[in-house]
């Protein structure tokens, strides 16, 4: 049932002894392999045997691991333990000896070598073989856990509960290669535990830092424990749409929560928009991870409602691959490099620089991926200057292979990158694709060929969103191919003319503007770029005709906002002179609204007209004195368009007018509440604005009375209003001890070139 052979001489002790441990129920001391004396682990006590037989002493175990496939243990196999099972003996450290061996065992095998150890002195010899120990695994849901690895050692479909399986098969099956790999760290443990206290989960860390493997060891352990049905999404939308209340066993998984390899705000927006039904979810038991680039969730929280949602910052677990310990990147690359691609000559060869390489500043688990592949590694020169160059200099590296590639491979390449990252198969060719494909040299059924032939090094092909899609095997290849772009102004110009422009937005600035990983168009191609903004109407996103309109507008107005140079907003207004006055027109949310940030920005650089100026500030100010949003009375860069006097004269005004109504204002919103919609969530937008009052007046003993009144009345109803909790069972993972232990001196790579023959 189980790859054992393939799991390497340490993490096989380390399996049998977490058996010990958690199966048999032993506090196992484990021995260093340069003075074991034949013991890889000791415990001393009584122990009631299967066969209900109790037995006493000093205990002695002993692993005996073989890389060789469907080998059964023979005598020879034993010859060299037998004088060391004497001296145990004879020192009095040895009644009962435990062999366990991941080879096979025949009866008659199993009598020969019992009688040779029951030769050697012990009063006991207790033999468990592959069978035994697979069905260890099999039975217990906690050791599989604590040795996640075995989940891609065998078949899922006898491992899990058949009802978690099929539900999550098409998620789980794409795991299995990257989870026979993995390796528990101590991100891992706090993730665990964040999923337990919360249900919620957010995986921050720099890009390969190993969030995705994380969050598939969790995936993988919720269908496995909680029969949990697994679904990796792409948005909020999906989440939500996909959430079955009735179904409290539900395990949502979204990788790149707020943008692949950049910050994409209309993500934002949309979970925004979905905190309300995230929060239901989570109160009827559902589980979520969501995983995130640190640089792009920096960015994404400054938009963010983490007032709204605080489990934003409670359930953080920040993975620093520089935390990674000298055995978890020893064992990472062991991993990688025993269950890679890599024939046994290679690994013989590179065999003696492992430590090194794993010792380097600048390792990370994608350079164990990558040096286990020979695509990658065709043009190395095994010594310890290249490879630390390979480790050193690793995303250089990884576009000089892109640059290697033959055409067709390029095009492939850049298929997936126009769609941003989500090739549907079987692939239909959209807009000016065709023509894109062609000034690449190549043609759709070339690109498919070359798709075939680069997957499992550049590209995968997985389940998103219940669909087949193409993307790069990890986000990193995508940043690659950015950086090629940037080289070749003819190239980014078919990039432009042939990508979609809802892509185009969420990948590209209009001159640097300092977005990290963007695509920089440059001056002279702007005229491109506005082109293919001024035929941008709708979004694909929705077949309602005033959605997707509106939709294409705000992310047309949050682009021009956050991506584009002065320069090029000078040119764009020549060519479009009514966003001007779309901006003077502001919708409600203002936090929310990209005409805020448009206008703000507009004026920064001085390219806001003073007419389009006074219409916005007097509608920002309106919103304020009626109490519909007092957003321009807390942030400074919004104040900042009004003049001191104009600003100054709000505040009083707010003071006078708002300020004596305050109470008709909160018991409007109170009326017009849905029963659909949680009573915090619909009364978030008064309390904010009653807080934000108290900032302002707090000083003024009259007005903070009255403020303080209503903040109370409307903390009142919200605990009036709100339903009683529903009782959901706890489901946790529990503890999660390390399972990769360090065991003595000997080199975890010893075995490394031992082929399966």
């Amino acid at each position: 049932m189980y790859d054992l052979h393939r799991l390497g001489w340490n993490s096989f002790q380390q399996l049998c002894l977490t058996i010990a441990r958690e199966v048999l129920g032993q506090t196992v001391q484990s021995f260093l392999d340069s003075n074991d004396a034949g013991r890889d682990g000791a415990f001393a006590g009584s122990w009631t045997a299967a066969h209900g037989q109790q037995i006493s002493g000093k205990f002695v175990i002993q692993c005996k691991f073989s890389s060789r496939p469907g080998h059964s243990l023979a005598k020879s196999d034993i010859a060299d333990e037998l004088p060391k099972v004497r001296k145990l003996v004879a020192a009095g450290l040895c009644d009962v000896y435990v062999l366990m061996t991941n080879a096979g065992l025949s009866g008659s095998q199993e009598s020969q070598i019992l009688a040779e150890f029951l030769g050697a002195g012990a009063k006991y010899v207790l033999i468990y073989g592959s069978t035994w120990i697979e069905d260890q695994i099999k039975g217990n849901t906690k050791l599989r856990m604590l040795v996640p690895r075995v989940y891609g050692l065998g078949d899922l479909s006898q491992i899990l509960d058949e009802r978690a399986y099929a539900q999550a098969r098409a998620v789980l099956e794409s795991l299995r290669e990257d989870l026979a790999k993995v390796v528990i760290t101590d991100s891992y443990r706090k993730a665990v535990r964040a999923l337990d206290e919360h249900g919620f989960v957010l995986l921050i860390g720099e890009p390969a830092a190993g969030k995705t493997t994380i969050a598939s060891m969790l995936a993988m352990a919720a269908a496995d424990k909680w029969k949990s049905s697994v679904l990796k999404l792409a948005d909020p939308a999906k989440v939500v749409e996909r959430w079955n209340v009735d179904e409290p066993s539900q395990f949502f998984w979204v990788d790149d929560a707020f943008g692949v390899t950049q910050y994409e705000s209309p993500l934002v927006h949309g979970w925004n928009h979905s905190l309300a039904q995230v929060k239901a979810m989570l109160r009827q038991g559902a589980k979520i991870v969501m995983t995130s680039r640190d640089y792009i969730y920096n960015r994404a929280r400054q938009d963010l409602k983490e007032s709204a949602f605080p489990l934003l910052g409670e359930s953080q677990v920040v993975i620093d691959v520089h935390e990674l310990s000298a055995l978890e990147r020893r064992q990472i690359l062991y991993n990688h490099l025993k269950l890679g691609k890599q024939n046994d000559d290679f690994r013989s060869r590179i065999k003696s620089h492992l430590e090194f390489m794993a010792s380097h500043a600048r390792f990370i688990p994608e350079t164990a991926r990558r040096i286990a592949d020979p695509f990658f590694t065709k043009d190395l020169y095994i010594g310890e200057y290249h490879l630390g160059q390979f480790v050193e200099k690793r995303e250089q590296l990884l576009i000089e292979v892109i640059q290697g590639l033959d055409v067709h491979s390029k095009a492939a390449l850049g298929l997936i990158y126009m769609r941003k990252d989500h090739l549907e198969s079987p692939i239909s060719l959209q807009g000016s694709e065709p023509q894109a494909l062609e000034q690449l040299g190549s043609t759709l059924g070339e690109c498919i060929t070359a798709l075939g032939a680069l997957k499992g090094s550049l590209v995968a092909h997985v389940l998103a969103d219940d669909q087949p899609v193409w993307r790069f095997k990890h986000p990193t290849i995508g940043d690659a191919y950015a950086a090629t772009l940037a080289f070749s102004p003819d190239l980014l110009g078919i990039f432009l003319s042939g990508s979609s422009t809802e892509n185009l937005l969420a990948q590209v600035t209009c001159g640097n503007v300092g977005v990290e990983k963007a695509v920089v168009v440059s001056k002279a191609l702007f005229p491109t770029m506005i082109g293919r903004l001024r035929e941008f109407s709708g979004s694909s996103k929705y077949k309602v005709g005033w959605m997707s309109s509106w939709d294409a507008r705000w992310t047309l107005h949050r682009f021009l906002a956050t991506r584009c140079s002065k320069e090029f907003l000078a040119m764009y207004l020549l060519d479009d002179p009514d966003l001007l006055k779309r901006v003077a027109e502001p919708g409600l949310s203002l936090s929310f609204s990209p005409e805020v940030k448009l206008a703000i920005r507009l004026h920064g650089l001085g390219l806001l007209p003073e007419e389009y100026r006074k219409k916005f500030t007097e509608k920002v100010a309106t919103y304020a004195i009626e109490g519909e949003d007092l957003r321009a009375l807390k942030d400074t860069a919004l104040e900042g368009v009004f003049t001191a006097q104009e600003f100054a004269e709000l505040v009083q005004t707010v003071r006078t007018d708002l300020l004596p109504r305050l109470a008709e204002v909160r018991h409007e919103v109170q009326t017009n509440h849905d029963s659909s919609e949680s009573p915090d969530e619909h009364m978030q937008g008064i309390v904010e604005s009653i807080s934000t009052l108290k900032e302002r007046f707090g000083d003024d003993a009259d007005a903070l009375k009255i403020i303080e009144r209503e903040a109370g009345l409307a903390q009142q109803w919200i605990a009036e209003a709100e339903p009683p909790e529903p009782k959901v069972s706890p489901r946790q993972l529990g503890v999660v001890e390390p399972s990769e232990g360090q065991h003595g001196t000997r080199s975890i790579f010893d075995d490394i070139d031992e082929g399966d023959a």
